[in-house]
């Protein structure tokens, strides 16, 4: 499933760009809720007091290029299995424009060791993807290398 590929810097900074300004929620029953690049997520937090730390992951569109959506289900299909398989406690989720231009449903994993979420974002061929401790703020995970001449943020780790 890894579809990994180089990208270049102008389109990786359009890339950042993107999942920087995306939406990100969380779903408990009904209700979706907020997660933001940078913020502690307080409700996960008290909903989930015994989860050590959360990340966010989805196998739709791997390394941003747009595929079918019959194959994004089977990939999502697939991770929700293994999620399932590993005993993870998941629950789903979704990231989207702002402008609703595009919307990928995500999961997000409970307590997962982050070297561990890194490799299944790298199986799924993920660019992109949320990871943090709790009660931290919210990191932005890019497996690439900084492109060249980028500022750094501090809120993203990049991965290459």
């Amino acid at each position: 499933m890894n579809n990994q590929h180089p990208i270049d810097d102008t389109r990786l900074v359009a890339l950042l760009h993107a999942y920087l300004d995306a939406r990100y929620r969380w779903q408990h029953r009904d209700d979706w809720h907020d997660i933001v690049i940078g913020l502690p997520t307080p409700g996960l937090d008290l909903r989930y007091p015994d989860a050590a730390g959360y990340g966010c992951i989805s196998a739709w569109n791997p390394m941003s290029e747009l595929r079918p959506p019959t194959e994004n289900r089977r990939s999502d299909k697939a991770l929700e299995a293994e999620l399932t398989a590993l005993g993870l406690p998941h629950m789903p989720a979704f990231a989207s424009a702002a402008d609703r231009s595009w919307r990928e449903p995500s999961w997000i994993v409970f307590g997962m060791d982050v070297d561990a979420f890194d490799a299944l974002a790298r199986r799924y061929g993920q660019l992109g993807t949320l990871w943090w401790p709790r009660e931290t703020p919210v990191r932005l995970r890019m497996y690439a290398k900084r492109p060249s001449g980028l500022e750094g943020d501090q809120h993203v780790d990049w991965l290459r």
